[in-house]
């Protein structure tokens, strides 16, 4: 008997998919659970002055917060990671450590201190000493710089990497501080391990030669406004700026960076900042610019209701688009579950698109959050078909002077040893000649992840 199309209809009793879409609503946690915070009232909370001035800098202020909820063995760990192994230094807005340990079914102070150490977000926003590998704590090719953007300077602070698009760090400082961050050699303050470098030229000197390179330079048709993260600079500067670069006529493609939209969302709600950025996208929109903002978020606790109201503010606000671009994270989210659950809520509750997952670039001290080249593509295989297309984040490779690949890109990949070979089709600032396009350029695998074989191999090169 032949089969019909009706016949092959799926039913109930057909097997579960490998996940399963949920939609969820996005609360914020009751900040109240910490004792620091019994007292705060939800109009304190709103207010970004009141979130920039309670920001968490030191352990005694997160003893402050947490109270007597989380036990002196975490402090103890704190305190060795911010003397041996810390890039970053701590600075965490009220609204991020919010997002850690949402729900603890007990007060006492081994489940805090537990459910603290297992949480993703605190996992790298807050690191400890015990997050970090014993073995191979660095890679040895791991550098402060490990994308060489300063070598690609333009002008101070304009990095010139790919042919038709720049960089433009405006400022070194953030509203908070991740662990993880690519550019641990140049933003925030210096740690017990990092000496950070200093901008030379007066910000205002800076930010005019980066306007001055673009109107001599019409082949560059993509900015990336960022930093540090432009929320910390004040409105009144980035909107003049903005409405510089918006003049230049060969600008096209306009990306402000700025991680407080999931940290610090008060600073995005800001009436007075919301009317100017209407104004600029206003402007965008007459100079047929598209003018978008790009945030970084990791994890589906972190998107909260605030986080949704101010990321639906900007997009009211005239926005081309707000996308996201995570870093894939071991601990945190190198999970495609875990990956999914974020880009569903992005997409349907916050408005924001997911578009990259980058692999953890490599700097010192990183190697406990890296992941190698094959897991990230069988977590990209993972993810596919159940977003739509366009909203479907690509996992990236970020290859030190190659750029972005997504990671099936890769040219061939000697797994054993943990070295992969990507080539590219464009020249870099730095590089002259054809000789660059045909050679490959590698990228490597986390030692601790390769078989046995691989780890000698590196253990006898020291």
């Amino acid at each position: 008997m032949s089969t019909t199309a009706h016949d092959r209809l799926p039913t109930s009793a057909a097997p579960p998919q490998p996940y399963q879409y949920v939609r969820r609503d996005p609360v914020e946690p009751d900040w109240t659970r910490f004792p620091g915070w019994r007292d705060v009232s939800e109009q304190q909370w709103r207010d970004v002055q009141w979130q920039r001035a309670h920001c968490v800098k030191t352990p005694q202020q997160l003893r402050d917060v947490l109270g007597d909820r989380v036990d002196d063995r975490f402090y103890e760990d704190l305190d060795e990671d911010r003397t041996r192994f810390a890039t970053m230094s701590m600075l965490l807005p009220p609204h991020m450590l919010n997002t850690m340990v949402p729900e603890v079914s007990s007060t006492a102070a081994g489940s805090w201190t537990d459910a603290l150490m297992a949480d993703p977000v605190r996992r790298y926003m807050v690191p400890v000493a015990s997050d970090r590998r014993t073995d191979w704590a660095s890679h040895p090719y791991a550098s402060r710089d490990s994308l060489h953007e300063h070598e690609m300077w333009a002008v101070e602070g304009l990095t010139h990497r790919y042919p038709t698009k720049v960089l433009a760090e405006l400022l070194p400082t953030c509203p908070q501080y991740c662990g993880h961050c690519t550019r641990m050699d140049l933003v925030g303050n210096s740690t017990p391990t990092v000496d950070k470098l200093k901008f030379v030229a007066r910000p205002q000197d800076r930010l005019a030669a980066m306007l001055d390179h673009l109107r001599a330079t019409p082949g560059i048709r993509d900015v990336v406004v960022s930093g540090g993260d432009v929320a910390n600079m004040p409105w009144p500067r980035l909107e003049a700026f903005l409405t510089s670069l918006l003049e230049i006529d060969s600008v096209r493609d306009v990306r402000l960076a700025s991680k407080a939209l999931i940290g610090l969302p008060q600073h995005w709600m800001q009436p007075d900042l919301l009317d100017g950025l209407r104004r600029v996208c206003d402007l965008a929109a007459q100079r047929g610019v598209q003018l978008a903002l790009h945030t970084h978020t990791n994890h589906a606790h972190q998107v909260t209701a605030l986080v949704v109201e101010a990321a639906r503010a900007v997009r009211a606000a005239g926005l081309h688009d707000v996308r996201n671009q995570g870093v894939l994270l071991d601990g945190v989210n190198a999970d495609a579950h875990d990956l999914l659950d974020l880009s569903f809520v992005l997409q349907d509750e916050a408005q924001v698109t997911p578009y990259y997952f980058y692999m953890c670039d490599m700097i010192p001290n990183a190697e406990h959050w890296r992941i190698s080249v094959a897991r990230a593509q069988q977590l990209q295989h993972d993810i596919m078909g159940y977003l739509p297309g366009f909203a479907t984040p690509r996992i990236v490779c970020d290859v030190p002077y190659v750029g972005k690949r997504w990671v099936h890109q890769v040219h061939s990949y000697d797994t054993a040893h943990g070295i992969s070979y990507w080539t590219k089709n464009y020249l870099t600032s730095v590089e002259e000649g054809a000789e660059a396009l045909a050679r490959p350029y590698p990228y490597y695998d986390p030692i601790h992840t390769l078989p046995g074989e691989g780890r000698r191999w590196w253990s006898e090169r020291g």
